[in-house]
């Protein structure tokens, strides 16, 4: 079992991105995001069509996995998403390293999540509100409040279960 302090909240695992093989929907539209944000970070005509490219590409497996996760989003580097169907994400939100956000998971609002933050299945969270790092969202939780770090939170409304501080 991995514990909360063998996995960083600081520095991304970039390899948890990683495409391994042809249909992998969660990395693709990742990769998607990444290589727009870099080719508009880059000047020069060929960066204009790229990005146009990657908006394209992130259009795709945006349709494919009917998720709305925006491309000006800032995502820290380790984002695991194994099942990417429905998630919607708030351009506002924030995501730290290494987080773990599964499907039918709804960030609305100015939503901060801390690094290393796994949130289940079906998951809502109604900013404006911080999630701290180490913390972990229980499957249909409704969050509402502030998480404190290395927190579980589940329930509707969600409250606090147990705590590894």
């Amino acid at each position: 079992m991995t514990r909360h302090s063998d996995i960083s909240a600081s520095k991304p695992d970039w390899s948890r991105e990683a495409v391994s093989r042809f249909w992998e929907p969660g990395p693709k539209l990742l990769r998607s995001i990444r290589r727009y944000q870099k080719a508009r970070a880059t000047k020069g005509p060929l960066a204009g069509l790229a990005a146009k490219y990657w908006v394209v590409v992130h259009w795709f497996w945006s349709l494919v996995t009917q998720s709305e996760i925006h491309l000006h989003m800032e995502i820290g580097g380790g984002l695991l998403l194994p099942h990417p169907t429905g998630i919607i994400l708030h351009p506002e939100a924030v995501i730290g390293p290494n987080c773990l956000i599964f499907h039918q998971v709804t960030l609305a609002g100015p939503v901060v999540i801390g690094g290393h933050v796994d949130v289940g299945a079906g998951a809502k969270l109604i900013g404006p509100l911080v999630v701290g790092d180490h913390a972990r969202i229980g499957a249909n939780a409704v969050v509402t409040s502030d998480v404190p770090e290395g927190a579980t939170f589940a329930g509707i409304p969600a409250v606090e279960i147990s705590a590894e501080r």
